[in-house]
């Protein structure tokens, strides 16, 4: 969780219990606790909500594509540059084109800084 051990955890607990002292920890203590019970109840009222609006079709949806970590822009843009879902490379249908527009050979697919940028005519 979020990188730390339970060594540096420890070590935390420690370091705290000597700077915040005996006195006031269960005053503390009792803070940390309500502030992860309001936490707790928010996030479950807000999957109650999404539960009560999406009616039966939220038990079929697949979370973990909307996870931000399974990303790579790299290959979301190869995708939008090119119209292949699947691998992101210029295909028969979708084949690579040059700036005039013309589909370029398989040797022109290099960067070239004297070659205009491809560009997708309907989209600017």
């Amino acid at each position: 969780m979020f990188g730390i051990t339970s060594w540096k955890l420890l070590i935390l607990l420690v370091a705290a219990m000597v700077l915040i002292g005996p006195e006031r920890m269960p005053e503390y203590l009792e803070k940390l606790r309500t502030f992860v019970r309001q936490a707790r109840d928010m996030a479950n009222g807000a999957k109650g909500n999404l539960k009560d609006q999406l009616g039966p079709d939220f038990e079929d949806i697949d979370w973990r594509q909307y996870d931000p970590r399974q990303y790579d822009p790299r290959k979301i843009i190869r995708q939008a540059l090119y119209d292949d879902e699947d691998s992101g490379e210029p295909t028969e249908e979708a084949p690579y084109l040059g700036h005039d527009g013309i589909a370029a050979h398989e040797d022109h697919r290099r960067w070239d800084p004297d070659r205009a940028t491809p560009y997708d005519v309907d989209a600017t």
